[in-house]
């Protein structure tokens, strides 16, 4: 089991305390100390094709099958695009889907741009949405088109609302490209986010490699690594690559 290894040096009323959000996945798992802290806020930065969205998927994938009801909002893909890139990847979420445990909710980013001026009025609608809805997982995939055309205090208002929230139990992944903010303002949302990841696309060698850096993490225990590098396979997912490949 993941938990048995990840959490096999911790003492058992540590253990009792800790409760995550598993990625279904061993190394990422063991990085994040367990997964995704319950209750947090988690924001995710990267340019374009640095596995935001995919990083996403896998822990959607594996609320999905920790029994978790998950929510996913999404600017940049239709659910039907979604559903198959999730397929091809081997994380099919079909059957959770068709029964109700994962919900997509499609956001034409094409209408925010013809009308930026609604930006901030659609905040407060996810933020509404947020609320009504069940699930206790939230993945907002992504917030960009809101964040270039809304006021610096409408998005710093969004993540206290979202920090609100997640102190009531839910948990909240958002991914954004780092562009999107002035260097005060993402300072600002990284001092109220309790997990902060940043996504980058780094040549080593003559190969291109995809590197998940692990800026902060609540209640982290121990000094590990905060660099992970993978890439995504076709036949198996989100894939690790080693350390000593990376380097070599």
């Amino acid at each position: 089991m993941f938990y048995e290894e990840v959490f096999s040096d911790l003492k058992e009323e540590e253990k009792a305390l800790l409760e995550f959000i598993s990625s279904g996945n061993l190394e990422i798992d063991r990085k994040l100390e367990g997964g995704v802290p319950v209750g947090s806020l988690c924001l995710l930065e990267g340019g374009n094709d640095s596995g935001k969205s995919i990083f996403l998927q896998q822990i959607m994938w594996g609320a999905l099958n920790q029994d978790k009801r998950v929510l996913a909002l999404a600017t940049e893909k239709t659910s039907k695009e979604l559903l198959n890139q999730m397929e091809s990847l081997k994380h099919g979420i079909s059957d959770y889907f068709i029964i109700g445990r994962a919900k997509i909710f499609e956001i034409n980013a094409g209408y925010v741009e013809e009308n930026p001026q609604l930006s901030e009025s659609l905040l407060q609608v996810l933020l509404e949405c947020i609320k009504r809805c069940k699930e206790e997982l939230i993945l907002i995939d992504s917030l960009t088109i809101f964040a270039v055309n809304a006021s610096e205090n409408a998005v710093l208002n969004f993540f206290t609302e979202c920090v609100k929230l997640c102190d009531n139990g839910k948990t909240i992944l958002i991914s954004v490209h780092g562009y999107a903010f002035s260097q005060s303002v993402l300072y600002r949302l990284r001092s109220v986010c309790s997990v902060c990841l940043e996504l980058r696309i780094e040549q080593v060698g003559d190969q291109w490699i995809k590197t998940m850096e692990i800026q902060k993490l609540r209640g982290a225990r121990k000094t590990r690594g905060n660099l992970l590098s993978f890439d995504v396979d076709s036949k198996f997912g989100l894939k690790i690559i080693p350390v000593s490949k990376v380097k070599a």
